[in-house]
């Protein structure tokens, strides 16, 4: 099963299960993930090829989902669901062959489509390193930064960092070897009827007017906010507003 870090305890409401996004884990969603746990359990994963969970040379959004359906089955059966970006897709996918896991859905800044950007230079990046060299994270972020020109970026991808074990926390190999499938969504012939939200940031492009129609085919009953003055890393950019989202969608009634 994925690795997961739990916060919280269980009570009546479903708990929210969260997956992060390309090159990400479950500790990046610590702060968010403590302070909705004090109205439900939050359960955040690393995926497979991230963090401390399994790698594996298949990373198709058929084998994610089920990755997110085995750690639901084992919390009960069913639970809201978050996910960003990679997660997202890997969230909708469980929506679409796992339904009755899913309680409310919600994506933020992803849409069902295929994209025609690359990750690939960041990987390029990060096997540039001379891990032997480095001593400290702060070291990192620097060699990083000319070549990934985001202080943010650079960041974020050191938080996958083993440096003890001077290593990546990543399956960088497996994740260029999947890239077109991260960068697509499968075809599914079917439709999650459940509560959905796709909560984007209003400067991103990742989701569009254009997406709708894709979105709604898949998702009946979505429904779409946005996060002023925040980009595709909403929840980083804008994380008190990104919670009070959250919160207010999952204690929506939607009757």
């Amino acid at each position: 099963m994925l690795h997961t870090i739990t916060h919280g305890i269980a009570n009546a409401k479903p708990p929210l299960l969260i997956a992060h996004g390309l090159f990400g884990s479950g500790r990046n969603w610590g702060v968010i993930a403590k302070r909705l746990s004090d109205e439900r359990q939050v359960i955040a994963v690393d995926m497979r090829n991230h963090g401390s969970s399994l790698h594996s040379d298949d990373h198709s959004y058929t084998a994610l989902a089920d990755d997110l359906a085995e750690v639901i089955a084992a919390h009960g059966g069913q639970a809201d669901v978050l996910g960003h970006s990679m997660g997202g897709k890997a969230a909708m996918v469980l929506a679409l062959e796992h339904a009755e896991m899913v309680n409310r859905l919600t994506v933020a800044d992803i849409a069902p489509v295929s994209y025609s950007h690359s990750q690939q230079q960041y990987i390029n990046a990060m096997r540039t390193l001379d891990l032997s060299q480095i001593e400290g994270r702060a070291e990192a972020q620097a060699a990083l930064l000319p070549l990934v020109e985001d202080p943010t970026l650079a960041s974020f991808f050191t938080q996958s960092l083993d440096l003890k074990a001077r290593k990546w926390r990543l399956n960088l190999a497996a994740l260029e070897a999947n890239m077109p499938q991260i960068l697509s969504f499968p075809a599914i012939d079917a439709c999650f009827t459940g509560p959905s939200l796709f909560l984007t940031g209003a400067t991103s492009h990742y989701v569009t007017r254009d997406h709708r129609p894709q979105i709604k085919a898949l998702f009946s009953e979505a429904r779409f906010a946005k996060i002023p003055e925040a980009g595709h890393w909403l929840h980083a950019e804008r994380p008190r507003a990104f919670e009070a989202a959250v919160r207010t969608w999952l204690n929506a009634d939607l009757s």
